[in-house]
């Protein structure tokens, strides 16, 4: 099956199962991708697990991403099918003022290290994240340093602007 085919017949199947789910799909940079309304993004991924039409049984990456515009956050996940070699990406996005998605860690156990990472770095909340605390950062930051609002330099230097990251 190629991409566009695994793109279809994955469109149809949220289409027909979860009414509402998938706001758009295309294939973008080789990769199938879905975007998913954030309330249904839970029942997407435990159907794209557990179907065994899809079998996406490894979680290879889950990370956060800003909007450009700031207003809102996001949640990429790259999922693969070993046995088939399909591999596609999830995306969800949510307001930046309300950064709460359910865990993933009850379909994989490998997204507990991930979560956590995405938590310590952009502030979205795994709600049934068995443990939800920073892991590189310390506990007393109060910011997100990959947030577009944290500068990436420090500001008395001329010589780079935040600009060039869209910030």
């Amino acid at each position: 099956m190629n991409k566009e085919e695994l793109l279809n017949k994955i469109s149809e199947k949220l289409n027909a199962d979860l009414p509402g789910a998938l706001e758009k799909a295309e294939v973008l940079y080789d990769f199938p991708v879905f975007y998913i309304h954030k309330d249904k993004i839970h029942n997407v991924l435990s159907l794209l697990k557990n179907e065994p039409e899809f079998n996406f049984h490894f979680l290879t990456d889950l990370t956060g991403i800003q909007t450009a515009d700031e207003k809102q956050l996001g949640v990429i996940y790259h999922l693969h099918n070993m046995p088939k070699n399909y591999r596609i990406r999830v995306k969800t996005f949510f307001d930046i003022n309300k950064p709460e998605i359910p865990t993933a860690t009850d379909l994989w156990k490998g997204a507990n290290w991930m979560e956590r990472e995405t938590y310590d770095f952009f502030g979205v909340k795994f709600k049934g994240h068995p443990n939800l605390k920073r892991i590189l950062n310390v506990d007393e930051m109060d910011i997100f340093p990959l947030r577009k609002e944290f500068p990436l330099e420090d500001q008395s230097r001329e010589d780079k602007s935040d600009k060039m990251f869209g910030r």
